[in-house]
């Protein structure tokens, strides 16, 4: 494991984090519809996921309680889950048992992954290492995870709401730029002890490429109307005019 900065206060932070989100993790493994984001858009609307994942080897990288890897395994993948806090992993192990599915669970950063070049067909992060992983590092690591085209799924938090969310998670993003564009990279917040990352849209592009990614799509979440999230900092009618997410779809090249 890296001994960098963010690493070791992001696993802090999730320790603490970790309980708060049983509940959910124990929803989202009810629920066998796979779902997107903060607003939960349902992948039948969206169009994230490929649609044949039978013996499909896929990582899910920064994967919390594995919730993700929970639909992918149900629809015939063959999913590993790597996460950096032991008691995300432990909710995620006894997830597996009481569903009764096979997800190996490995501990560890997703910026420096203990497993061998070339053994993934699909790479996957939702809100886990896609936001809480330095990109220049985490982009790399999955395409050295992943065969000669393989399939990188990534959600991030939208490049605009980044401009646009205040410094406090209870005051929802504004319709004012607040911070600039250029130099996007390391984000931290007034209430929130954690690290995170996001980048511009040509800044993806460029490392997307120079990782040996090709760019396949952009999908830009809209929620429909009458969604609701238990986030407080935007709202749903400032994501229904703005994307506040976004899936990037890449494919390894070679």
């Amino acid at each position: 494991m890296g001994t960098d900065d963010h690493v070791v206060v992001n696993r802090q932070v999730w320790e603490g984090y970790a309980a708060d989100y049983v509940e959910a993790g124990e929803r989202s493994w009810r629920d066998n519809e796979p779902r997107w984001g903060i607003w939960n858009v349902p992948d039948s609307e969206v169009g994230g996921l490929p649609t044949d994942l039978a013996g499909k080897d896929v990582v899910e990288l920064g994967c919390g309680t594995a919730y993700v890897s929970s639909w992918l395994a149900r629809r015939g993948a063959r999913p590993v889950g790597i996460d950096l806090t032991w008691n995300q992993l432990a909710t995620a192990a006894r997830l597996c048992s009481q569903f009764d599915l096979h997800v190996p669970l490995v501990q560890a950063n997703a910026e420096l992954v203990p497993l061998r070049d070339g053994s993934f067909d699909i790479a996957i992060s939702e809100y886990g290492a896609s936001i809480w992983c330095d990109p220049y590092r985490w982009i790399p690591e999955a395409a050295r995870l992943l065969r000669p085209g393989g399939e990188l799924i990534f959600l991030v938090g939208g490049a605009i709401l980044l401009l646009c969310a205040q410094e406090l998670e209870d005051e929802p993003a504004t319709q004012r730029l607040l911070r600039p564009y250029f130099g996007m990279h390391r984000f931290e917040w007034a209430d929130d002890p954690g690290v995170t990352f996001g980048l511009g849209y040509g800044d993806w592009i460029r490392l997307l490429r120079s990782s040996g990614f090709q760019v396949e799509d952009l999908i830009e979440v809209r929620p429909p109307e009458g969604s609701t999230t238990r986030y407080p900092f935007v709202t749903l009618e400032w994501s229904r005019q703005w994307p506040c997410e976004e899936i990037w779809k890449a494919r390894k090249v070679g």
